[in-house]
C-alpha cells in the first residue's frame, strides 16, 4: 500500500481538496486497496474544521466527494507516509523541518512537479483571493493528481 500525504498551511484549502481529488481518482480507477491519502496543515489553527466552504463548492460543481477534517503535520506523519506532497515551498520547509533525517526529508516533495499542463511550481493559497482562485487551484490540483497517479501507476 502506498500512503501518500498532501501538505498546506492550514488544511482547509488545498490540501484536503488534493485529498479529496486524489481519493476520488483512485477510488474510479478501483484502486483503493493500493493506497492511503490523507491531508495536513503546517499549522494547526483549523484543526478539526471541515475544507474551507468555497473549495467545498469548487469540489461539488466539478463531482469531487468532500471528505476529511483538518489536522496539523506532525512527527507520526513524517514517519508513517510514504510521499509528503507540499503545496508550495513554505509548507515543504516546514516538513523538512520536521523531518528526522534523510529518508524523511526525502519524502518531501512539491506537488506541482507532477503537474504537465500547467507551468506554475507552487499551488497558490485562494484563502484571502476571490473565488476565481478556487478554481485556479482546483485546475492545479486536477493536473497534479492526475500526473502524480499515472506516475505512481508506472512505477508499480
Amino acid at each position: 500500500m502506498k500512503r501518500i500525504l498532501f501538505l498546506c498551511m492550514g488544511n482547509i484549502c488545498r490540501s484536503p481538496a488534493a485529498h479529496c481529488v486524489f481519493q476520488h481518482m483512485v477510488d474510479e480507477a478501483g484502486l483503493s486497496e493500493e493506497f492511503e491519502i490523507e491531508s495536513a496543515g503546517t499549522i494547526g489553527f483549523h484543526a478539526g474544521n471541515p475544507p474551507d466552504r468555497r473549495m467545498q463548492e469548487v469540489m461539488r460543481t466539478r463531482g469531487i466527494p468532500v471528505i476529511g477534517r483538518s489536522k496539523q503535520l506532525d512527527s507520526f506523519d513524517m514517519e508513517h507516509y510514504d510521499l509528503i506532497l507540499a503545496m508550495d515551498k513554505d509548507n515543504f520547509e516546514g516538513a523538512t523541518v520536521l523531518a528526522r533525517g534523510d529518508a524523511q526529508r526525502a519524502k518531501v516533495k512539491l506537488f506541482c512537479d507532477y503537474c504537465s499542463e500547467h507551468s506554475e511550481t507552487e499551488v497558490p493559497d485562494p484563502y484571502y483571493g476571490g473565488e476565481n482562485g478556487f478554481e485556479h487551484v482546483m485546475d492545479l490540483i486536477e493536473d497534479g493528481c492526475r500526473g502524480l497517479l499515472e506516475n505512481l501507476i508506472r512505477s508499480k
